[in-house]
Formats: C-alpha cells, sequence, structure tokens
C-alpha cells in the first residue's frame, strides 16, 4: 500500500544536502554539445580537418567552421616575421611557397607602422618584433622551449602562469588576444561586444592538441567562444589571431591544398566581396617534420 510522506522541513534540508553532494556548484550533470563527433579528414601523419556546419546562421557566406587538429609532436613551428625577412609583408600563400612551410596562418593583429610589428609582445630567437607586453592581451603562443622536455608549441593564459616566469622559459614568443581562458572559461568583451567578423583563432587541448579555427561568415566573439566550447574537444585557452579581409588559412600538404580568406566586419567592412588572400606581415608556420 503506497503512503504520501509529508515533506518536511527536515526532509528538505535533507534533499538540498544530497543534492550539494552529487552535482558541484558550476556543474552540469552532462555537457551539452551542439555536435557529439566531429569527423576528422586526415591529410596527413598529425594534421586532421573538419568543416562543421556553425549552430547558427550567419549573415553572409556559408556559415562554417574550418578546423584543423594538430600533433604538435609532429611539426616544427616558426614565426616568420616582416621585420626579419626583407621588411615586406607576403601572402599566406607566398609564405608558404617561399619559406616550404605546410601551414600558414596570421600570428595576430598587427600596428599599421613602418614594422608592421605585432600589437602585443612579440620576438623570434634574438630577433624582437615588438618589445613592449600589452596590459590588454592575456594570451602567449609560445614555441622554441628552452627545456625540451616541453611541448615544442604551447599557448599560455598568463593570467594562470606568470609572465616573467614564461619569458624565460621559450626562445620565441607572440602576444594576442585571449578568448578563453586556462581553465576553459570564456572571456568577456566589453569592447565593441556586438562586432561580428570573419576571423580565424588558435587554441589548445587538456592534451596539448593544438587547433586552428577559421570562418569566413561573421560571427561575434562571445558567440565563437559559446561554439568552441560547445565541442567535445575539451577546449582550453584560444587566442584570437585576426579578423575581416587579413585573415589568412592557407594548408599545402602536397596531396591537398585549402586556402580561405576573410572578408567582413561590422560596420567598416560589412561586405563579403574579398576574393583574394590579403598582404599579412606576421604569421605562425608549421612544416611537418622528417622521419629519420
Amino acid at each position: 500500500m503506497y503512503r504520501s510522506i509529508p515533506f518536511t522541513g527536515s526532509l528538505f534540508r535533507i534533499s538540498i544536502l544530497l543534492l550539494f553532494f552529487l552535482v558541484k556548484p558550476g556543474e552540469s550533470k552532462a555537457q551539452d554539445f551542439w555536435i557529439k563527433e566531429i569527423p576528422w579528414k586526415e591529410l596527413m601523419n598529425g594534421l586532421q580537418y573538419v568543416e562543421l556546419d556553425a549552430p547558427d546562421k550567419a549573415v553572409v557566406n556559408d556559415s562554417k567552421l574550418s578546423i584543423l587538429k594538430i600533433d604538435v609532436q609532429k611539426f616544427d613551428f616558426e614565426f616568420l616575421t616582416a621585420s626579419e625577412r626583407g621588411h615586406h609583408a607576403r601572402t599566406a600563400p607566398d609564405w608558404a611557397s617561399e619559406f616550404k612551410k605546410n601551414v600558414i596562418i596570421n600570428a595576430g593583429m598587427y600596428k599599421y607602422n613602418k614594422a608592421q610589428s605585432n600589437k602585443g609582445y612579440m620576438k623570434n630567437y634574438n630577433h624582437v618584433n615588438n618589445p613592449v607586453k600589452s596590459d590588454y592581451y592575456n594570451a602567449i603562443l609560445a614555441m622554441h622551449p628552452k627545456d625540451q622536455k616541453k611541448p615544442p608549441f604551447a599557448i599560455i593564459d598568463i593570467t594562470k602562469e606568470p609572465w616573467e616566469k614564461v619569458k624565460t622559459q621559450y626562445h620565441s614568443l607572440c602576444q594576442g588576444m585571449r578568448m578563453i581562458g586556462g581553465d576553459g572559461e570564456g572571456m568577456q568583451f566589453s569592447k565593441r561586444p556586438d562586432q561580428s567578423c570573419s576571423m580565424i583563432l588558435a587554441a589548445t587541448d587538456t592534451v596539448g592538441n593544438f587547433y586552428i579555427v577559421f570562418t569566413r561568415s561573421p560571427y561575434t566573439h562571445q558567440t565563437m567562444i559559446k561554439y568552441l566550447q560547445g565541442l567535445p574537444l575539451n577546449i582550453r585557452t584560444t587566442v584570437y589571431l585576426e579578423g575581416g579581409p587579413e585573415t589568412s588559412l592557407y594548408v599545402n600538404t602536397g596531396d591537398t591544398i585549402i586556402a580561405k580568406y576573410g572578408s567582413y566586419v561590422s560596420n567598416t567592412c560589412d561586405n563579403d566581396d574579398n576574393d583574394h588572400f590579403r598582404l599579412v606581415p606576421n604569421v605562425i608556420a608549421l612544416r611537418k617534420k622528417e622521419v629519420n
């Protein structure tokens, strides 16, 4: 025989305590992903690629996210800059062809000065592209570690690891605008929060894989953060590299060429008309390691 039990104050308090121990504050029982499984295509050993339909339609173009997943142990990394390489910018395909690279992307936003220097601190071994650290940018792209036990490439949240320590650990460093922090938390953008644009991002995950994310279709920073957090990839520190027509992604594996460039920036370049790679002064370059 079923008998109802009065929901007394004591029983209520016990129920709340049980819920507290079963579900930690700030956690959900299961992550809600907008895609459950990613259909990667292998371009070469250590390099995978996918194009996904974004959860929302953009105002122009195909509303797709192009994503590269890279095993950092299988590639050599390098910053190539106009300030160190003849003082002239090149398109992404030209950087790749001249220096025999497999992957070229923007190395961050830059100043329209004579040197076309990065907007934050940037150096490559003894060559300093910009000696001034920005207080606004809290992500560091780091390569060529002095301790060979460290991975060859990392993206570091310098609100969690002190800058004074980080800058002594790597030969090559480039500062950029953090979008997702080292614990996976999204940043809030108070400056132009409604601005949407084509963009390219770099990210890492909890096991050190490197991701490049490109979209020709314009989205806001907050929307892109939400999309990345909704992928089953355990994305961590993420840095915004470039937006608008200068946004560049070029891949050449010998068998496959992927050539993508941006266009749209709301309020300043609100069109989808760009039909070519733009000259860019600073890039991140990858080349597949030779197998001995």
